[in-house]
């Protein structure tokens, strides 16, 4: 059984199906999963895998994502190697997308590195991955981290690019305007989109 949904999804009242695989790497908005797996419910009636890396598994735990999702994989565990690998995971979804995805993985995945098991779905995956990029202002700007985004769509993947949004730095102690992956509604469009091209 699955919480109940947050946001009003009656504007597309339409029901789309799949098999998605949401990666999420280690950012603080990682915290916010659970608000975007909720939205996709309102009108998703296909299956939703969570693949954590270690540090998103730091910054909210793998047993709160699997309330909302149907299946959490991290691993972690050594007895789940052979049938929860890069390529059984990216094998059995439609879709693989990325929220958040920081400015290591987008390097990474640039680069066709795979030092963990997210970045080597992302190698191995058969379709073109979506990223939703999260970081601060003067990350998004760097020069390298625009070489990777345009590596990444030259090699026929899609990254999002995030729209400026509040959020609280606790350095800063203050709301700051960064990057921000969109608002709910408007992922579950995109995943739409890719999953109903």
């Amino acid at each position: 059984m699955h919480p109940v949904i947050l946001g009003d999804m009656s504007e597309n009242s339409s029901t789309f199906d799949g098999r998605l695989l949401i990666g999420a790497s280690g950012s603080a908005a990682v915290a916010l999963l659970p608000m975007f797996v909720s939205a996709l419910r309102g009108s998703f009636t296909g299956t939703i895998t969570v693949l954590m890396t270690y540090t998103a598994t730091r910054f909210i735990p793998a047993s709160t994502v699997a309330l909302f999702a149907d299946k959490v994989v991290t691993g972690d565990d050594p007895a789940t190697f052979a049938r929860e690998n890069h390529q059984s995971l990216t094998a059995e979804n439609d879709l693989l997308v990325v929220l958040p995805a920081t400015a290591n993985l987008l390097s990474a995945a640039a680069a066709g590195a795979a030092p963990n098991l997210l970045t080597a779905a992302i190698t191995a995956a058969p379709a073109p991955v979506v990223f939703f990029p999260v970081m601060s202002s003067e990350m998004w700007a760097n020069r390298a981290v625009r070489r990777n985004v345009t590596q990444l769509r030259e090699d026929g993947h899609v990254v999002v690019d995030p729209a400026m949004a509040p959020r609280y730095d606790v350095a800063a102690g203050a709301f700051v305007e960064s990057p921000a992956p969109p608002a709910p509604p408007r992922f579950v469009e995109l995943v739409r989109e890719h999953l109903e091209p």
